[in-house]
């Protein structure tokens, strides 16, 4: 009784620095966006740069709270994840989903020349004309570095990541990072028609490789792709779940404990930044108990992956 009472309280000690994680890193996200992102109208991608581009268009019509929309486009599509699918990817973005437009709207707040003595109101600043471009470097720093806590503690950020995903689950020959891209692109590209302007669309790409760049430093270092070797007596369940939900394929081999000279069967997979909670949220699901070991991949090459662009 005693051993099971101290395996649950490392489990709980665990849960609270992930669920903690994942809190901190949406905050910096939402400081990011209403701090640099939204009041210089960064069309950057993903729910944010989609709301920016809406109020954008709706401007001439009647004016709409910016954080009203973020909200409404954040439930949306956490309910639509939910609905296609299911409880174990939604649980993820949960804690974010709460968190984030609440958070937004207050940082929004914030950005005023009556808050704080306008210090955070970057767009009445005397230097202005550099205002702009520190906003686009610090917003892309502030959104990958809140992304990247997020992921760590095992969360998601969802958004449009949500409808990759849907999409992966019914054309299986998709790659999640390809569509991912495609949503992104296609948003900064309206971003340009609904703006009208070239130089605001170029920063917000800026900020938006900056975003990327970080994400790759924090989460995963210098390396571009993680491989897991997972021991667990449910190797053939977790083996078929890893195909269908993760969409990596493994290689299975029989390994011996140097201490209990049993045979084990071993999965090694290898995954990308984006499958990380997927793929640990599987494994928690079918295994708990199951032995799972993580390392950095530095080249992978092969079916899955191209030659130096594993994100």
């Amino acid at each position: 009784m005693k051993l099971k009472l101290e395996y649950s309280k490392t489990e709980l000690i665990s849960q609270l620095k992930n669920l903690s994680l994942v809190v901190i890193g949406t905050l910096i996200l939402a400081f990011g966006c209403a701090i640099f992102v939204v009041p210089f109208n960064l069309v950057t991608g993903g729910v944010t740069g989609i709301s920016i581009i809406i109020t954008n268009a709706f401007k001439s019509v009647m004016e709409i709270n910016i954080d009203i929309v973020i909200g409404v486009i954040t439930w949306g599509l956490f309910f639509l994840g939910l609905l296609f699918l299911g409880w174990d990817f939604a649980i993820k973005t949960l804690a974010s989903t709460i968190i984030y437009p609440p958070a937004i709207s207050l940082f929004l707040k914030l950005v005023s020349p009556d808050v704080l003595g306008g210090v955070l109101d970057l767009t009445t600043s005397p230097h202005a004309d550099i205002a702009i471009i520190i906003s686009a470097l610090f917003g892309g720093l502030c959104v990958g570095t809140g992304c990247a806590i997020t992921f760590l503690g095992g969360g998601s950020t969802g958004g449009v990541d949500i409808i990759a995903f849907i999409l992966c689950k019914f054309f299986k020959r998709w790659k999640s990072s390809t569509v991912i891209f495609l949503i992104d692109a296609t948003t900064v590209i309206l971003g340009l028609f609904v703006i009208k302007d070239l130089i605001l669309t170029l920063l917000g790409v800026i900020s938006a490789w900056i975003a990327a760049t970080v994400i790759d430093r924090i989460f995963i270092g210098s390396g571009k792709a993680f491989t897991a070797q997972i021991v667990s007596d449910k190797y053939e369940e977790m083996n078929l779940a890893i195909r269908e939900e993760v969409h990596r394929t493994t290689t299975m081999f029989v390994a011996y404990g140097g201490y209990s000279g049993k045979s084990k069967t071993v999965l090694s997979v290898t995954f990308t930044m984006r499958q990380y909670a997927v793929l640990m949220a599987l494994i928690k699901r079918i295994d708990p108990t199951a032995f799972v070991s993580i390392n950095r991949a530095h080249e992978i090459n092969g079916e899955g992956f191209t030659f130096g662009e594993h994100s």
